[in-house]
């Protein structure tokens, strides 16, 4: 019964996504807008925790060579063969039974980079960007400001992309970290790398305001009628926003310009979506206490998947069109069985060649560093 669902879904996914192989997962794909698909996954199962990626206990990387003991989040995209994780507040020294972000030697980021092709006993790292004496780069530096200060207290990184050879981070300029999952933000805005990530410059334009719902967000490239655009999913700062969508041209230019970003604003009698200059008319399209996300575009199923944090849980919910409808969300894990769990993220490159089983990084609080699982999805009955 699984293999000829998936033999259905396959065969469907040859005629509706051009750009991308049956088996593969990824980007680029173009959108197909038909909402009145049924949902295809019935759930989740077999989630594992493969290794741990970073810190001292890491079982495939050392990270120790570049300071660094603790870190999280780690999203990640892809540059042809490289896929670039990203990391947030970093720590070069930490006491052994230290628990969440503190220690010495802090960057509010970094980033490493990994061309290895087999997910399923973890991802080596190839190496990090790097400052001029060997260690981690803090690739947007942060203001460090104290957390009363009412200044920038850190830059993190919330995904990245790229537009040809320009690499791109989108961060939040976080105020104030306040109760567990509330933080405020001054704004949202892009760094940018034109050698391959050895420099980075943080762009005065364009910016999102703190107070908006585009602080945090996962991006994907998409095809609208033959042109490449860059739609951004995004949440506001903490864990308790729903989603909103955007989207740009997928060109340099489009991209460092405000004006050219366009928000979802619904659909219109036809279920086609209408898209506005205004930020005002963005409409809802995923409601909840929604934290770090990461959507993918799955070719083998041809729907989207997103993983998040919801009520302390990682989750992922399966999504007709980029603005839904979207399932009920399938429990990856919960609080209960991965305390101070936070932070699932997704890449289209790390799926086995059927589309059923995904990999994807968690952090987890208490040692404050990132993890490697992975999981297998379960088709719909036919």
């Amino acid at each position: 019964m699984r293999r000829a669902r998936m033999a259905m879904i396959c065969a469907a996914t040859v005629s509706s996504v051009a750009l991308v192989a049956c088996g593969s997962t990824g980007g680029g794909t173009d959108v197909n807008t038909d909402p009145d698909r049924p949902f295809v996954l019935d759930g989740v199962t077999n989630v594992t925790q493969i290794t741990q990626l970073t810190g001292p206990d890491s079982g495939v990387n050392d990270t120790a060579s570049v300071a660094v003991a603790g870190t999280d989040l780690g999203s990640m995209f892809n540059v042809g063969d490289t896929t670039y994780l990203v990391f947030g507040d970093t720590f070069g020294t930490r006491d052994p039974d230290a628990v969440g972000g503190q220690g010495g030697n802090w960057r509010s980021n970094a980033v490493a980079y990994t061309t290895d092709e087999d997910p399923s006993d973890g991802l080596t790292f190839d190496g990090w960007l790097l400052d001029d004496i060997g260690l981690a780069l803090e690739v947007v530096p942060g203001e460090h400001d104290h957390n009363d200060a009412g200044g920038e207290v850190t830059k993190i990184p919330t995904y990245g992309f790229a537009v040809g050879e320009t690499l791109y981070l989108q961060y939040m300029s976080v105020r104030h970290w306040g109760e567990p999952g509330q933080w405020d933000a001054n704004h949202a805005g892009l760094a940018r790398s034109t050698d391959g990530g050895a420099s980075w410059e943080t762009l005065p334009a364009p910016q999102w305001p703190g107070d908006s719902n585009f602080v945090q967000v996962s991006v994907a490239e998409v095809t609208e009628d033959g042109e490449d655009f860059l739609y951004f999913w995004s949440i506001p700062s903490g864990r308790f926003g729903g989603v909103q969508l955007m989207k740009v041209p997928a060109t340099t230019e489009a991209v460092e310009d405000l004006s050219a970003y366009r928000y979802f604003a619904g659909t219109d009698d036809d279920g086609d979506p209408r898209w506005s200059e205004s930020m005002a008319d963005a409409q809802t399209v995923l409601e909840g206490t929604i934290g770090e996300l990461s959507v993918v575009h799955s070719p083998t199923l041809d729907r989207w998947l997103m993983t998040y944090s919801t009520d302390g849980d990682a989750v992922l919910a399966e999504g007709i069109t980029p603005w839904g409808p979207w399932s009920e969300p399938h429990v990856l894990t919960t609080q209960a069985e991965t305390p101070g769990l936070y932070s699932p993220y997704l890449n289209p490159r790390y799926v086995s060649d059927d589309g059923l089983t995904i990999y994807f990084t968690l952090s987890i609080w208490g040692p404050y560093n990132v993890f490697w699982y992975s999981a297998e999805l379960v088709p719909a009955p036919a």
